[in-house]
């Protein structure tokens, strides 16, 4: 049988592949910069190579900022809920709600969620991949949730969704001796680099002469008005795996026919999937807070160094007078007024501070890190619940960053279920909380829907993922404490303010008032001081 995919296709992918690379060159060179700015050696994205010896200062003020936010994000890790579209799925959405986090778990995900914070921090995008890795349970397979480099991945140029490419491309480097032991007999010899990955200024020496490129190439074809999703991985002109070539890819490499790589923008940009940073929001002020640092130290070494004028005929022994070991300096004949005389090095001007402390307040306004939002205070507030509260008006920054992320979280989840129903054709055990549980995707597959006997089609469950924080942030639960406090003092469980109270709930909004709402009417009807149809 005639295959597919040959030489003369990847040879016309990895075409098109160099296009898209050149469409995010300058992506590429942002994130590397960034990535100088974050280790706090960007003196050389400033000056580049100069030669000058000049103090160069590296503040933390910008690295603070980032520690902040995404100690924010830690404090909110999503947790999956499933809920079904239809009655008749509740059990399997239980079931589906069980398993998500088990599989989660088994992926690492806090580690990918901590790790992609700060890459999102730093670049403005965090990327993440839900695949089916077959190696995985000892060869039975297994879904693999993995954080993807942005430098690793190429797209077509000028689209706000990475699914509306027409291509997707992921290179990764693979040494040349793993290659050619992974897939015997496809290789008499390994290529050199076809794309040039863009790459990090580290401090290790690396050599990539004994690496290759490998590209994992996604490209989707309409069939029967349907878009089925395709893969192929081929290293140079070598064809390594083609899914249109693989008969049990009759209906796509994923079913769901979606690429299975989910972007999560910061700040977001027309005509490109990825955001911008809080780094290429805070670059400039830094730039100039770590500048008129460097004048500032640059003035205290001149007015800590006295300097002096010494006439060239003078009688003074100026190697003596250099030398503050020696205790007597030798003069030849007599010392005048004008032989030598102090260099007086000015008071550096107050606007020079006064700029400097302007830029920092800058930085810290621009990035949303305000003292309240660190856990400082000031003004004279003390009290408990003002402090409270300011620190969680100080976080609605944190809060909307963390939400965009967590509509991405429900996309990777979305893609989890996708593949459990694919691929979870025997049953599975998971440790859940409370036990172990047995799950297949019996449930999940499309099912014959009959009416009055007769069939009118087929049904798929369908489910709608929702997110919540697993870990409440401290300041959030000092606050609820607050107003638990509050409520108690004001007489809120009294038995006799019951109605009073509950007119008063039924204004506010806040977590757990339900809970509230049921322990002021059950102490009130223990005490027959409420009558539920009564007060209705």
């Amino acid at each position: 049988m005639k295959r597919k995919i040959g030489k003369n296709e990847v040879l016309a992918a990895a075409g098109i592949l160099k296009k898209y690379k050149q469409g995010k060159s300058v992506l590429e060179k942002r994130i590397v910069s960034n990535e100088q700015w974050w280790k706090m050696r960007h003196w050389g994205e400033i000056c580049g190579d100069s030669d000058d010896t000049a103090p160069r200062p590296a503040s933390a003020w910008l690295f603070n900022s980032l520690a902040n936010k995404h100690a924010d994000a830690m404090d909110n890790i999503p947790e999956p809920s499933v809920l079904p579209r239809e009655r008749s799925d509740e059990e399997c959405a239980k079931q589906l709600s069980l398993l998500l986090p088990a599989i989660l778990d088994r992926c690492g995900y806090e580690k990918l969620y901590r790790d992609g914070w700060w890459y999102k921090l730093k670049n403005g995008s965090m990327c993440q991949a839900v695949l089916w890795d077959p190696e995985l349970e000892n060869g039975r397979g297994d879904i693999a949730v993995k954080n993807i480099d942005l430098l690793n991945l190429f797209w077509e140029p000028g689209i706000n969704d990475i699914q509306d490419s027409a291509n997707l491309f992921y290179v990764t480097l693979w040494d040349k001796d793993k290659l050619r032991a992974s897939y015997p007999g496809l290789f008499d010899s390994v290529p050199g680099e076809a794309v040039s990955i863009a790459r990090y200024k580290t401090d290790d020496m690396t050599d990539d002469s004994e690496k290759a490129e490998v590209v994992d190439w996604y490209y989707k074809r309409k069939v029967n008005g349907r878009n089925l999703l395709h893969y192929c991985r081929f290293c140079g002109e070598k064809v390594i795996y083609a899914s249109e070539d693989d008969e049990s890819c009759a209906d796509g490499f994923y079913a769901h026919g979606r690429y299975p790589f989910v972007i999560d923008p910061l700040f977001t940009q027309e005509g490109t999937p990825c955001g911008f940073g809080y780094i290429d929001v805070m670059r400039d002020a830094q730039t100039y807070i770590d500048k008129l640092s460097q004048v500032v130290l640059e003035h205290t070494v001149q007015m800590s160094r006295k300097r002096y004028f010494i006439r060239q005929n003078s009688a003074v022994n100026e190697a003596e007078f250099a030398d503050m070991r020696n205790r007597f300096v030798h003069v030849a004949g007599n010392l005048g007024n004008d032989d030598i005389r102090e260099i007086k090095a000015e008071p550096l001007d107050s606007a020079v501070m006064s700029a400097l402390s302007f830029k920092i307040d800058e930085l810290k306004e621009t990035s949303g890190n305000r003292d309240f939002s660190q856990g400082s205070t000031s003004g004279g507030v003390t009290a408990a619940s003002a402090i409270a509260a300011l620190q969680e008006a100080g976080s609605k920054l944190s809060r909307d960053m963390i939400k965009g992320t967590y509509y991405a979280f429900e996309e990777v989840c979305t893609l989890i279920i996708e593949l459990v129903r694919q691929f979870y054709d025997s049953a599975r055990q998971f440790r859940i909380t409370g036990g172990y549980a047995e799950f297949d995707n019996r449930e999940m597959l499309s099912r014959e829907v009959s009416m009055f006997g007769v069939p009118i089609g087929e049904k798929k469950p369908v489910f709608d993922v929702v997110c919540t924080a697993a870990k409440k942030s401290p300041f959030s639960k000092a606050a609820q404490n607050e107003l638990a406090l509050q409520l108690f003092k004001l007489g809120f469980f009294k038995p006799e303010m019951a109605a009073e109270a509950l007119g008063c709930l039924d204004m506010m909004d806040f977590e757990g008032k339900e809970s509230v709402e049921r322990i002021i009417k059950e102490g009130a009807s223990a005490q027959g001081k409420y009558d539920e149809n009564q007060n209705r």
